[in-house]
Order: structure tokens, then sequence, then C-alpha cells
């Protein structure tokens, strides 16, 4: 059984568990399962309140895929999401990301 069936494996027991839906879009993306992954991120950002870092990983991935636009638009929401619950270091680590993207526009 590889990494991402175990995550999948422990989802069954507890399908809400936050830490192991993030694992498994971390794992669905070193398998260069990119559709599946972002799906997953993209889930997590939906969730109430949101995953933070969900916010951060799905830029990164946008920005490797070569979707810049896309990644602005997740980072920018998830600087606003971090600000929201008091999450000041991963708002200023998705800001400096966003900056080396450039072409900012207003956060």
């Amino acid at each position: 059984m590889n990494r991402r069936e175990k995550i999948e494996a422990m989802l069954l027991d507890d399908p809400a568990d936050t830490f192991l839906r993030y694992s498994l879009a971390m794992e669905l993306r070193s398998e260069g399962n990119h559709q599946r992954s972002l799906a997953q991120l993209d889930e997590l950002m939906r969730e109430q309140p949101p995953c933070v870092p969900a916010f951060f990983m799905a830029g990164q991935q946008l920005v490797d895929l070569d979707r810049v636009d896309e990644a602005r638009n997740a980072l920018r929401n998830g600087i606003e999401q971090a600000r929201n619950q008091g999450d000041t270091h991963a708002a200023a680590e998705m800001s400096d990301f966003l900056t080396t993207l450039g072409e900012l526009g207003e956060l």
C-alpha cells in the first residue's frame, strides 16, 4: 500500500479530517495528478472556515502548471482568509510569493 492509499484508507474512517484531506492533495501533487490535487485543495478552500494552507499550496501548484493568473487569485483569496483568521504569518508568506509573480493588483 503506497502513501496515497494509506491516506485514502484513513479518510474512510474520518472523511472530514482536514489534515488528511490536505495530505491527500499533497500526495496527489507529488504523483503528478494535478487535477485531483487541485480539486481537493479547492474543496478545502471552500470549507468554513477555509483551510488557509490550501490557498498557498494551490497557488504554488498553479504556478508550476503555468497558470499564473489563477495562482494570483488563489493567493489573493488566501491572504484575505489568513487575515480574517488572524494568521499573519501565512498572509505574509502568500504576500511574498505573490510579489514574486508580479502584477499584484489589489491585495
